[in-house]
């Protein structure tokens, strides 16, 4: 009996020296390499570049395809292609693909940690928080704090708000939730104070940020998210290797010395980077973080983290969520935000019902 115990033991452990089935191990690094995980990351960049060349295109500002090509390859020429291209949905789609992209990774970490599909950002209210510390820095505080550093203030803030309120950290799924609806109140009262305090024209630019807007953006926008997830990135690939391991539990993680708490923390840590860069630059976009782990998984039924189709994802929806606002025709321009908005809560309806029947809440 001693030896069969001690042969399911070593067994575990080679188990755990294992990324998980669909993964290459190399060091600190997981990369998923299971046929079903490559297939589907190469379908969602098929559909993301053609996501891309839709919203360059289309409408009445538009540059035709052949002309783009051409663009993209000479670069642009005077008058309306320079303009569209350099100023007007350039700037925007780069702004859209970075933001989408860290967006869905900071879902897919959080979901990772959680172990639930209902801990997303948007959910536990970290990106309302990110909004609040981003609209007070910007125009209560202009030239004292820069946005990007409001934002990641206000996320660290609203995340350790929802960790000690729920006494359970982010464990119970109901408790997640219900301190998650307490810090998106007070984080959208902080805003609304934030909108009755400034002039009524910067209120107005506020209004729109803080649904989640991609309009008027510049490359300077796309800079800061795209330095953000240059900078973010390679930690976490440095770090999956470890998150992949404690998928198969947190006694194995724990004797082959992965330290499953530590690695959950510094995967909070950069989830909460990646969701307040991208609300310094295009507000609080609710719901793609929620959807883009969860349509990852969907795709591929692998096991384990799913950080790079995510990412993918959250790109794609996000592209085509601000297609919709651009080429939607409805009175007014309505912020991205709006869209995604309004199916992501059909969503998070549908995972409610889902947890409630499996006795999750």
């Amino acid at each position: 009996m001693r030896r069969a115990q001690e042969t399911q033991g070593a067994q575990g452990v080679r188990r755990a020296r294992r990324a998980p089935r669909g993964y290459l191990a190399a060091g600190p690094i997981a990369i998923p390499l299971a046929r079903a995980g490559v297939v589907a990351g190469l379908a969602v960049l098929v559909l993301l570049l053609a996501a891309a060349v839709a919203t360059l295109s289309m409408g009445r500002l538009g540059v035709p395809v052949p002309d783009l090509l051409h663009a993209l390859t000479h670069g642009p020429s005077e008058g309306k292609q320079a303009f569209v291209l350099e100023r007007l949905r350039g700037p925007r789609l780069a702004v859209a693909v970075g933001t989408g992209a860290a967006l869905g990774l900071s879902g897919a970490l959080f979901q990772t940690v959680t172990r639930n599909p209902l801990g997303s950002p948007d959910v536990i209210g970290l990106s309302a928080g990110a909004g609040a510390g981003a609209a007070v820095a910007a125009l209560l505080l202009p030239g004292t704090l820069p946005p990007w550093a409001g934002a990641l203030a206000g996320a660290a803030l609203a995340m350790a708000l929802v960790y000690f309120s729920t006494g359970t950290g982010f464990r119970n799924p109901g408790r997640l939730i219900v301190a998650g609806i307490g810090v998106y109140a007070i984080a959208t009262a902080i805003i609304q104070y934030v909108v009755y305090a400034v002039e009524r024209d910067r209120a107005a630019a506020l209004t729109a940020y803080v649904n989640g807007s991609l309009s008027a953006r510049s490359w300077e926008h796309a800079a800061t998210v795209w330095a953000t997830l240059l900078a973010v990135v390679p930690l976490v690939l440095l770090l999956s290797r470890r998150l992949a391991v404690t998928e198969l539990g947190d006694e194995l993680a724990a004797g082959l010395g992965a330290d499953p708490r530590r690695a959950r923390s510094a995967a909070v840590v950069l989830s909460i980077v990646l969701s307040a860069g991208a609300v310094a630059v295009a507000g609080p976009i609710s719901f793609i973080a929620l959807t883009a782990p969860q349509i990852a998984k969907r795709l591929t039924r692998l096991p384990g983290p799913h950080l790079t189709l995510a990412t993918l994802v959250g790109a794609l929806l996000l592209v085509l969520a601000d297609l919709a606002a651009q080429q939607a025709p409805l009175p007014g321009s309505l912020p991205v935000g709006v869209y995604t908005l309004a199916l992501g809560g059909l969503y998070l309806g549908y995972l409610l019902i889902r947890e409630w029947r499996k006795g999750s809440l």
